[in-house]
């Protein structure tokens, strides 16, 4: 199913949370939704499912909107919050039990989707147990269970490696992209490369407003104006290597990264190269060049210049 948010917005009193903000999400598309603490994700992510109402504009999830179809869309649809609300005094089968009556199955189906969800989210072990004497990262898992026990054809998860240890997150990451096959997913995170691993776009939001829009290849190459490369020039003094870079017409800055190792990172003028003017000055000086790579804009640091305006 299609999600289709136009013209969003929500106040909170004087502050405005999401202002005006219009996107898709496609099926079979994991989207990564990302954005500083404070800039309305949380808010939109709320809105798209229906738990909170819609101040401004409409959301559409199949080519029905939120604010007429809310409860019946809800069926269709998997939310891990953020702060992921469990029943902690609830055994782990009987609270997902509990979450697809909920959503309306037959206790037959229930009971075929429990059993693939404890598979699936790992948790045979701990099935029987109380939520409450369960770890944080198992905690996060019978999450992601509850949003998928009704095979929902939208996942919609805010945060959802909190918490869990590396393995785990490597596993739920690849849970994610198989999901992301099947069913439209909108995956909110603060932690980047997991972007990269997961998800097949990428929406940033800053103060409401939407900031960047696209493939990491793609913000990469909007992002990057200047080429940046990392060389190390061996048989040379650092100081006479800086000396020659600095009179190349190309070249924009210099930084040293390893002055006992001659690694040099160096940035080129806006929309130059530097690397055949490096390659000839080595030849030209007899210097052995052992390391030319050129680096690319990271993710980081596209977030980081589309946030802190």
């Amino acid at each position: 199913m299609e999600i289709h948010i136009e013209n969003l917005s929500k106040n909170y009193g004087s502050q405005k949370a999401v202002d005006g903000i219009t996107f898709d999400v496609r099926p079979g598309e994991v989207l990564g939704f990302l954005g500083p603490n404070g800039a309305g994700k949380s808010t939109t992510m709320k809105m798209i499912t229906g738990y909170l109402s819609i101040g401004e504009g409409d959301v559409s999830v199949g080519g029905k909107s939120v604010r007429e179809y809310g409860d019946e869309l809800k069926r269709h649809i998997g939310y891990l919050p953020e702060n992921n609300p469990l029943y902690l005094d609830m055994p782990v089968i009987d609270y997902l039990e509990f979450c697809g009556a909920l959503q309306g199955m037959s206790p037959g189906s229930v009971q075929q989707r429990l059993k693939e969800m404890i598979r699936v989210c790992g948790l045979n072990a701990e099935k029987h147990k109380k939520i409450g004497e369960l770890s944080k990262g198992f905690r996060q898992r019978v999450g992601l269970a509850q949003a998928m026990i009704h095979d929902p054809e939208i996942l919609v998860l805010d945060e959802p490696t909190t918490g869990l240890d590396p393995n785990q997150i490597v596993e739920i990451r690849n849970l994610i992209r198989e999901l992301g096959k099947e069913k439209t997913v909108v995956l909110s995170t603060h932690i980047l490369p997991e972007v990269e691993a997961t998800c097949d776009r990428i929406l940033i939001i800053n103060k409401g407003k939407i900031v960047a829009n696209g493939t990491a290849d793609t913000l990469r190459k909007q992002a990057t104006g200047q080429e940046v490369i990392r060389l190390k020039i061996e048989d040379a003094r650092v100081e006479e290597v800086i000396e020659a870079l600095r009179k190349m017409p190309t070249v924009d800055t210099i930084e040293v990264i390893d002055k006992e190792r001659n690694r040099l990172e160096v940035q080129s003028r806006t929309g130059l190269s530097s690397t055949r003017e490096i390659f000839h000055l080595c030849v030209q000086k007899g210097w052995i060049l052992s390391e030319l790579t050129p680096l690319e804009t990271r993710l980081e640091d596209i977030f980081r210049n589309l946030t802190t305006n």
